[in-house]
């Protein structure tokens, strides 16, 4: 392997005007400023009546936004989309048997809770290692499912929604995270489906939305749930469900700036011709970057299948054979001495992979990364491995 002084490799020319790549909290828009908040309702009740409609503007833009059915309904919940996530498994898991398809961080962690918290009559996990969807001819959708619909630490993601029967027994629990506003959802296939305010739309961290269809609510209308729950995750009252969660009454305070700043995300949203534009930057993304790692001699998709590649959480594994030689922990290292070059230099920020994911990289390409800056992004990629590589020749 020829070796080359560090100091020898050129820089590429072009920076990135944004170098935001985060996968959460992601972007702002483009053309984002602090003046978006300007007319936020700071000190003032989230009660109040013009604190309550703002909230319910909240949820009437993003059911537009997503083209949600009317018979569903939206809420803002507390804890960001794993506060959502989980007050639906404790108040439903365990009225039936439940397969949960664990395929990376997240979709593990839902699978434990079920397994070692929740422990229902009847469970199963059906696993996949990173870069792979589980045997999904396996799941029994007269079970209640969990699922992610886009796993963000893995970059893989459901095609389509092909392979759920539109007839089925049991409920299907779908974590969109990072799929939501840059994906379509088919919501005749889904039952319930969550999501944060930090991913797709740039929005800040702490607040979730929580959606179900009419199904999900005679469920939880109709069958107490199984375990006692602390007030932060209830979504029924003596039988019944309650409707001002999904009108704007949150269950505890949130925060009126963050509101604010999601109202400008959906506005913003609607201005660039709403979901079909929101999908089509995020699969620009995708493909400017496949067409680079078709040409690169040292990088992969960690998702093998290019069907089940997301556009939103874009993870990279490392392939070069100087990396492939080294130990798993020089493995890491290397991997986060790339991170940081590009950090020094201002052209990426918080790339690195997922700390339980394979050691790589992982690029955010939700619809507010601008196209041109990740295509700016890649040569820097390139001469950060290099950089690397001649580190530990």
């Amino acid at each position: 392997m020829l070796s080359l002084s560090p100091d020898a490799i050129a820089k590429p020319g072009v920076r990135p005007a944004n170098p935001c790549f985060s996968s959460g909290p992601c972007a702002k828009r483009p053309g984002w400023s602090l003046d978006a908040l300007s007319g936020a309702l700071l000190g003032r009740s989230h009660r109040a009546p013009d604190g309550r409609a703002r909230l319910n503007e909240v949820i009437t833009r993003s059911r537009a936004v997503l083209g949600m059915p009317d018979d569903w309904r939206l809420g803002i919940v507390p804890g960001s989309d794993t506060g959502a996530v989980e007050m639906v498994l404790w108040s439903l898991i365990g009225e039936r048997p439940v397969d949960v398809l664990a395929f990376e961080s997240f979709s593990a962690t839902w699978a434990d809770d079920i397994m070692a918290q929740l422990r229902p009559p009847a469970a199963r996990v059906l696993a996949a290692d990173y870069g792979s969807l589980p045997d999904l001819g396996q799941v029994d959708w007269s079970h209640d499912v969990v699922l992610a619909w886009n796993g963000t630490t893995s970059g893989v993601c459901f095609p389509d929604g092909s392979v759920i029967p539109a007839e089925r027994d049991g409920l299907v629990i779908c974590d969109a995270t990072s799929a939501a506003f840059a994906m379509d959802l088919p919501w005749e296939k889904l039952d319930i489906v969550t999501w944060s305010w930090q991913k797709v739309l740039g929005g800040e961290a702490a607040h979730g939305m929580l959606a179900l269809s009419p199904r999900a609510v005679r469920r939880l209308e109709e069958t107490p749930p199984p375990r006692a729950l602390p007030k932060i995750f209830r979504l029924t009252s003596k039988g019944k469900l309650i409707e001002g969660i999904f009108r704007g009454d949150t269950i505890n305070t949130p925060s009126m700036l963050c509101v604010e700043d999601a109202l400008d995300g959906l506005r913003w949203a609607e201005a660039i011709g709403g979901l079909p534009a929101l999908i089509g930057r995020s699969k620009a993304n995708l493909a400017v970057v496949a067409d680079w790692v078709a040409l690169s001699d040292w990088t992969a998709f960690l998702a093998r299948n290019a069907a089940e590649r997301s556009s939103t959480s874009i993870c990279l594994t490392i392939v070069a054979p100087w990396f492939r030689a080294l130990d798993a922990g020089a493995q890491a290292k290397a991997a986060k001495r790339i991170v940081a070059l590009l950090e020094a230099e201002g052209v990426a920020l918080d790339i690195g992979s997922y700390r339980d994911a394979p050691p790589g990289l992982r690029l955010w390409g939700g619809a507010t990364v601008e196209t041109a800056d990740l295509r700016a992004l890649l040569p820097w990629l390139d001469w950060a491995e290099a950089q690397v590589r001649a580190e530990y020749a």
